[in-house]
């Protein structure tokens, strides 16, 4: 099973995502990405984000985690999403370093009408109207990837 830290950032009621167009479907991720051999998560977030949007972050409290579990097409992805906050710079996308077509900023209260990637936007959604805490909230129902 693969790790992938993500962060959740959030400015004037807004999540930051990254759109990506899958066929004739706006998928929408948390920034985030895959560690280096023998990279923490938290480093591993903090070189993606200064590689993909050119901000430096500071990196707060894990607050979600689940798994996609992708019977026989791909590695089986464990998801791990912290809160952080940019302390530098104004986020850009670098297309050298990312695919994504342009970064958004998503009321929290319509994280639920998104395809996500993965698929936690109701989860999110949750969290942040103070519904529940840090969450484990085990297989993620995930139709794109």
């Amino acid at each position: 099973m693969q790790v992938r830290p993500s962060i959740l950032i959030i400015e004037n009621q807004r999540v930051m995502l990254m759109r990506y167009r899958y066929g004739q479907t706006d998928v929408y991720n948390l920034a985030g990405g895959n560690p280096d051999k023998g990279e923490t998560l938290t480093e591993t977030l903090v070189r993606e984000l200064r590689e993909e949007l050119g901000i430096e972050i500071e990196i707060g409290t894990m607050i979600l985690s689940g798994e996609v579990l992708l019977e026989g097409q791909k590695n089986d992805v464990l998801h791990c999403v912290f809160r952080a906050r940019i302390v530098s710079g104004i986020p850009t996308l670098n297309p050298a370093e990312t695919s994504a077509l342009e970064l958004v900023w998503i009321l929290i209260e319509d994280l639920h009408n998104l395809e996500m990637y993965p698929n936690v936007g109701i989860d999110l959604q949750k969290i942040l109207m103070k519904e529940s805490e840090y969450e484990y909230i085990g297989k993620i129902s995930q139709k794109w990837y």
